[in-house]
């Protein structure tokens, strides 16, 4: 199975990727989870956006902020695999890359992330560690998780 990766800024989406975006994200958020919140949030215009494409076909999603746009870090968002992917590593492949451009683009800042709580021992597993209590975002049980750059 053969992947395309973009990383690219908001301005550089086209029209049709930016739609492709916004689609899986709600399908995912606020469909499959059944959660309604403000996905357009103001900080995609300042994100890098990763895309995982096959083919025509948008397979998984995230955004990189730069440091004081989500914490005083940098940090992962958004982060999405669409359902027919799942269970095939793709995840893990999409967030190593994420940490490898935050890391590359704004060198010795930590990630912070707010991961589902669910996923704290996914995140976990990639170096990220929990900070603080369980709080809800969205309804949703979340956990402000840390990556350490490194040295």
């Amino acid at each position: 199975m053969s992947f395309s990766w973009y990383t690219l800024a908001f301005a550089q989406l086209t029209p049709v990727q930016l739609y492709a975006v916004m689609r899986l994200r709600q399908q995912v958020f606020v469909v499959e989870q059944q959660c309604v919140y403000l996905d357009l949030d103001n900080r995609d215009h300042t994100a890098w956006h990763m895309l995982c494409m096959q083919e025509s076909q948008l397979v998984a999603y995230q955004r990189c902020l730069a440091p004081g746009h989500s914490y005083a870090e940098s940090s992962l968002g958004r982060v999405v695999v669409c359902a027919t992917m799942r269970g095939r590593q793709l995840g893990l492949e999409l967030v190593q890359r994420g940490i490898e451009h935050n890391f590359s683009q704004w060198p010795g800042h930590d990630i912070c992330i707010s991961a589902q709580a669910h996923l704290q021992g996914f995140y976990g597993a990639r170096g990220f560690v929990a900070e603080g209590s369980e709080y809800l975002e969205d309804y949703i049980p979340h956990r402000k998780m840390r990556l350490r750059a490194p040295d």
